[in-house]
């Protein structure tokens, strides 16, 4: 059996409605006609999720039977105006948003020290395919916290950096380093449980958002990569 795309969540409950979605029950492998997809959650945060991500398409490959594609998935938060709660974000490009260094001056990205690059590219067929099985969901940039924001200020800070942005996460990111390592295509899918901005948990959504996660990746059945 053949490995179409690994689809990587942080956590348990994120697989459990993709899975929901793909209307399979348990663990493991789900077989398609393009081969199986794997759902697996591998932790919270950008170097769990790089660490874990490598690890499963290392074992695949030493198995032979490697990954044809990488997504990133699960819920997170969207910038006001761009991903209302309740919508689905499918990422341009991700963004490691606060890795860098401060300086009297502002916040100085990866980029701009000269130590690598703090943006991975959607790949742009796999990120044309999702857009054509979900037309109806926002596409912009989302960007990768290892402390997500909580305050007016950083929300307003974040999106001047990021004009395009349209959700953040803890994950995408380094999902995409892995990904980018192994040399395959990779995308980043959010469903939105609250919008970014002063921390209230009153105004979080987060079972609408494993609903939507879940119809989303109902529609995606039969056309995610095989």
């Amino acid at each position: 059996m053949r490995n179409a795309l690994l689809v990587v969540t942080a956590v348990a409950a994120e697989a459990d409605a993709v899975r929901a979605g793909l209307a399979t029950p348990g663990d493991g492998d789900i077989d398609g006609d393009g081969g199986a997809v794997t759902v697996a959650p591998v932790g919270v945060g950008p170097a769990a999720a790089a660490a874990g991500t490598a690890r499963l398409l290392a074992l695949a490959e030493a198995g032979g039977r490697p990954y044809r594609a990488v997504l990133s998935a699960g819920i997170g938060g969207g910038f006001p105006g761009r991903a209302p709660v309740g919508s689905v974000v499918l990422a341009t490009r991700s963004v490691a948003a606060d890795l860098g260094a401060e300086s009297p001056d502002g916040f100085l990205p990866l980029d701009e020290l000269g130590f690598g690059s703090t943006t991975l590219p959607a790949d742009p067929a796999l990120l044309d395919a999702l857009r054509a099985a979900l037309p109806q969901a926002v596409v912009g940039a989302v960007l990768t916290l290892g402390t997500v924001t909580g305050t007016a200020a950083t929300t307003a800070t974040l999106h001047a950096r990021h004009p395009d942005a349209a959700a953040e996460a803890m994950e995408g990111y380094g999902v995409a380093v892995a990904a980018a390592e192994a040399g395959l295509p990779f995308a980043e899918l959010r469903a939105i449980s609250n919008p970014i901005g002063p921390r209230d948990r009153s105004a979080w959504r987060i079972g609408d958002a494993f609903a939507a996660l879940t119809a989303a990746f109902a529609v995606l059945g039969e056309k995610l990569p095989g």
